[in-house]
């Protein structure tokens, strides 16, 4: 049996060794990677339980063994990532020169067009990439917003004032899609029944619209009756209506403020599309008048007597503005009745009192900008 102080001795011993071991996994946590404290903690736990060990020489091996290994570890990670480092570098460096060599290849071997093409779609990705840049430099600057304000409040004015252009050039390509098939009569002397509605149809331009009587020929008048179809502008001279011997006015828009009431403010805008020989039906009291177009004609609104000639057959006048978007001038199309038979036409009825030199051929109302600072 081993005296008594030597086993204390010895215990004393492999205590300080077993904290050495926690102490070195702890600085292996916290200040290197664990693998460094490891060799350590291999050595030291190899060690014979019960065995006599010194306690100054126990720390002095470990400190030693913990300091070649820590060292050790330091300059290979060194190296090691100094060693990863250049390889990264000059794989991107010989990767970059491959691409380029590559590119270069292809390039070569296109087509002098296909080359033009692609120095086209690189150029294009170039200015788009300056102007997304110039626009992001631009938006940051303390001019972006007062400038922007400024060209919203131009449009915004512009668009009050000028609508009415716009949208009759995108409604002149646009069909008002309302025509009812059964309405294109194929044989333009046969008799067909209709509704009592009184309507006007053209099938070239696509227009089925409900015509409106009894309107005076003011200019508030027409305007009224415009809203809910094309108006019936009678003035004396040419007052007449379908069936009758004279000439028949109707006016309509072409284009007006996008802002006005009423759904036919673009039912003529492609009445300029009519030529000689175009058919068009008129629907007045359920009898359907068919009628060949014959003339058209670019005039004043002022010029009234353009309507007012004298005339021994049924005749069909249509009224809108021209050109397309403005109220300058009238574009008048002129057609003659073929059916029914227009020899059996009524004579029309007396004129109205008064003198039609003081009408004038209905225009579009004011503009919205207009109608917010009063003006006309």
């Amino acid at each position: 049996m081993p005296p008594k102080n030597f086993s204390s001795t010895s215990d004393n011993a492999q205590r300080d060794a077993a904290a050495n071991v926690v102490r070195g996994q702890l600085d292996a946590l916290y200040g290197s990677h664990q693998s460094e404290a490891q060799p350590a903690t291999t050595q030291n736990t190899q060690q014979p339980q019960g065995a006599a060990v010194n306690d100054g020489e126990t720390q002095r091996a470990y400190s030693e063994s913990t300091n070649t290994n820590n060292n050790g570890n330091h300059w290979q990670q060194y190296h090691s990532q100094w060693q990863q480092y250049y390889q990264r570098y000059y794989e991107q460096y010989y990767t970059g020169h491959l691409h380029q060599a590559m590119k270069q290849q292809e390039k070569a071997a296109l087509t002098p067009k296909e080359r033009q093409d692609e120095e086209l779609v690189d150029l294009r990705q170039k200015i788009i990439s300056k102007a997304t840049t110039g626009a992001k430099k631009a938006r940051k600057s303390r001019h972006f917003i007062p400038i922007a304000s400024a060209v919203v409040a131009v449009l915004v004015v512009a668009f009050l004032q000028y609508n009415e252009v716009l949208m009759a050039t995108v409604q002149a390509y646009v069909s008002p899609g309302t025509i009812d098939p059964q309405n294109i009569v194929v044989d333009p002397t046969a008799d067909v029944k209709v509704s009592a509605d009184p309507k006007l149809i053209i099938p070239k331009i696509n227009v089925d619209v409900p015509v409106i009587y009894g309107a005076n020929y003011d200019h508030d008048s027409q305007m009224k009756a415009m809203e809910k179809g094309v108006s019936h502008f009678a003035i004396p001279g040419a007052n007449a209506v379908p069936g009758q011997v004279g000439n028949a006015v109707l006016s309509g828009h072409s284009s007006n403020d996008l802002f006005d009431p009423g759904d036919y403010k673009f039912i003529f805008a492609q009445l300029d599309k009519l030529q000689n020989g175009d058919t068009i039906y008129v629907n007045y009291n359920s009898v359907r008048y068919t009628y060949t177009v014959t003339k058209k004609e670019v005039v004043l609104p002022s010029q009234v007597d353009k309507l007012t000639y004298a005339t021994d057959k049924p005749v069909l006048t249509l009224i809108t503005c021209t050109p397309l978007g403005t109220a300058q001038k009238r574009l008048l199309v002129t057609a003659e009745q073929v059916s029914p038979d227009p020899a059996k036409a009524t004579a029309a009825n007396a004129p109205a009192s008064g003198s039609s030199s003081s009408a004038t051929m209905t225009g579009n109302g004011p503009s919205a900008l207009e109608r917010l600072f009063g003006a006309r």
